[in-house]
């Protein structure tokens, strides 16, 4: 059944401080507004294998703070367990991060503008602790 849908893609840069997050929700909300679709999905990805793209709480920073903090527990910089250390102490912990958060998000649209629950936000999460320029790329699929 062909149903006359319609795709549209955008790309975008974001210019992290190190690590931590970055809300770019007005950015992707940008791309699905852009894009003519009314409902649908948008995917979004992140080009990079040292940072990671959430969907979470946007009205408290405790929550990213907390989530940083997890993380740090988790897969601490410096491990000596990692032996892929080419760009530094983060190197090998930003990869894992990134596997364990994922590169990439689906988010429902309706009547033509992102579905989000009251307190959610698009954040990309970067893993390394210095500044980086990271590229976006939204896909925006439907009718």
């Amino acid at each position: 059944m062909n149903t006359g849908g319609s795709a549209a893609q955008q790309a975008f840069t974001v210019a992290t401080r190190g690590r931590g997050f970055s809300e770019i929700t007005a950015q992707v909300a940008e791309a699905v507004a852009t894009s003519g679709v009314r409902t649908g999905i948008a995917h979004v990805f992140a080009l990079h294998t040292s940072c990671s793209l959430l969907l979470g709480e946007n009205a408290d920073p405790t929550v990213r703070e907390d989530l940083e903090r997890w993380f740090a527990r988790a897969v601490p910089d410096g491990d000596p367990l990692f032996r892929h250390a080419d760009e530094g102490p983060d190197d090998m912990p930003a990869h894992v991060r990134s596997i364990l958060a994922g590169v990439s998000l689906v988010v429902p649209v309706g009547e033509g503008r992102l579905r989000l629950g009251t307190w959610q936000g698009i954040y990309l999460w970067e893993h390394r602790h210095a500044p980086h320029r990271r590229q976006m790329v939204v896909t925006v699929l439907g009718q």
